[in-house]
Formats: structure tokens, C-alpha cells, sequence
């Protein structure tokens, strides 16, 4: 990483754009994050973005458990945690191993492939079924889900997609969503600062960033709180499909 990663002023005010829908998602539309780490991986080389992304995201799951903490299903919670952690643990492998293509190609693939999953399952039009029982089905869901977000996460901060659809799928009403989301991506991101410290993504440099940065999530934050009960959650998540499609293609043709 070097001299805060020489991005222009045109390339800071993205990363400002991006940060600020950071906080926007943590309290409104939970996965919407995805236009951002599309943004971050395309302005900053696509390695180090998730390091320089991660602490920003962390801020943003502060907020939003301060605003909905009371709300959180902790039985959902005890149930993906032990999953997530070997989720996460073969994302920190890959990212051993992955050059900077194959991280960008992966962000891109991940993305394409929520977007995609998000639009099947809408078109299937399923029903919220008991998903927080303890039944068999609910345990491989959760372990299924819990891998799959934890890989996610960790290579490409974009678990955020793979949890909304479990959580969804689980029946939780707005608020049950957003606090069991708040504490899910608090607990999570933080295990993860240490991995990505080990593995360089997280430095002096990365940091300096985020320094400059950090001051666009609350503002985020506040307007997603505020926009909660207004905003027309159909239309915006139609537009966060779309920019993810996009963000995605971009990142597999760069």
C-alpha cells in the first residue's frame, strides 16, 4: 500500500459516497453495502480495499446496534456463528493465496451470484417459513447460509447479501431483521480485524484512509434511520440489484 494509495479527489469522493451509504445500509436496507464494496474495489486495488473497507463497515454495525440492539434474535445468532467462524476461515486461505485478479474476480463473481439469488428467490415467491426452529432443515440452512456468509464476508466484505436472504427466508419482521443483522455483522467483522491485520490488509496506510472516511458513515447512518418507515423499500432494493449487476460485470471485465 502506498501514500494513502495516490487516489485522486474524484476518487476520494466516491470512496465519501460509498462510506455514506456504508451507515445508510447498517440502518435501512441491510446488503444495499454491496454498491459499495463495488465502489472500493474499483477505485483501490481490489486486495486492499476489503482491509480498507472493514473498519468503516465496523463503525457502521456500532451504529446500527445502538439504534436497534434491542431488537436481535440471539438463538439465530448462536445457531450461523460456529459456521460463519469456518466460513471465514477459508476466506482468510483464499486471500493467503489470491493475487489481486482473482480477488477482484471473486468480489465480481460474488456479487453477480447474490444478485442473482436474490432475484430467484423473488421469483419463486417464497413464503417466510419457521426457519428459527431448532428442526433439521433450519440446522443445514443455517450451516449452508453460515459458510457461504462467512466466506463472503471475508473475502469480499459481501456477506451482507447471503445474510438478508436467511434472514428473510427465517420470516423476521423489519426491526427483527435489522437487530439480528446489527449484532450478526458487529460480532463478525470484528472476529475478522485480526485476520485481516495478518494478512496485511489492514496497515498504517489502509488506516489513514479510513481516518478520512469514517466521518461520512454517521451521517449515512442517521439518514437510514430517519428513511426506515418512508422509504420505498421495493424501488430501492430493484435500484441495489442493479447496481450490483453492474459493480459486478465491471469488476469481471476491468
Amino acid at each position: 500500500m502506498h501514500d494513502t494509495f495516490g487516489i485522486t479527489a474524484w476518487a476520494f469522493a466516491a470512496l465519501a459516497a460509498a462510506a455514506l451509504l456504508v451507515g445508510f445500509s447498517k440502518t435501512a436496507v441491510s446488503g444495499a453495502n454491496t454498491v459499495s464494496l463495488a465502489v472500493f474495489a474499483a477505485v483501490l486495488p481490489a486486495r486492499a480495499s476489503t482491509g480498507v473497507l472493514l473498519p468503516i463497515l465496523i463503525l457502521g454495525d456500532v451504529l446500527a446496534v445502538l439504534t436497534y440492539r434491542r431488537h436481535a434474535h440471539w438463538p439465530t445468532l448462536w445457531r450461523l456463528f460456529p459456521a460463519v467462524a469456518g466460513g471465514v476461515v477459508l476466506g482468510t486461505v483464499f486471500l493467503a493465496y489470491a493475487g489481486d485478479g482473482a480477488v477482484r474476480s471473486s468480489i465480481g463473481a460474488i456479487l453477480l451470484l447474490m444478485a442473482g439469488v436474490t432475484l430467484w428467490r423473488r421469483r419463486r415467491g417464497e413464503s417466510p417459513e419457521a426457519a428459527r426452529t431448532a428442526t433439521r432443515t433450519a440446522r443445514v440452512k443455517a450451516g449452508s447460509y453460515g459458510v457461504l456468509g462467512g466466506f463472503t464476508t471475508m473475502v469480499a466484505n459481501a456477506g451482507g447479501p447471503v445474510m438478508s436472504l436467511y434472514l428473510l427466508s427465517a420470516g423476521f419482521r423489519k426491526l427483527g431483521f435489522l437487530g439480528t443483522s446489527a449484532w450478526f455483522f458487529l460480532i463478525v467483522n470484528s472476529a475478522k480485524v485480526p485476520f485481516s491485520v495478518g494478512l496485511g490488509l489492514i496497515d498504517g496506510h489502509s488506516l489513514l484512509l479510513d481516518a478520512a472516511l469514517v466521518a461520512f458513515v454517521v451521517p449515512g447512518a442517521l439518514l437510514g434511520r430517519w428513511a426506515v418507515n418512508r422509504i420505498d423499500q421495493l424501488l430501492f432494493e430493484r435500484l441495489v440489484i442493479a447496481a450490483t449487476v453492474l459493480g459486478g460485470l465491471q469488476l469481471l471485465l476491468r
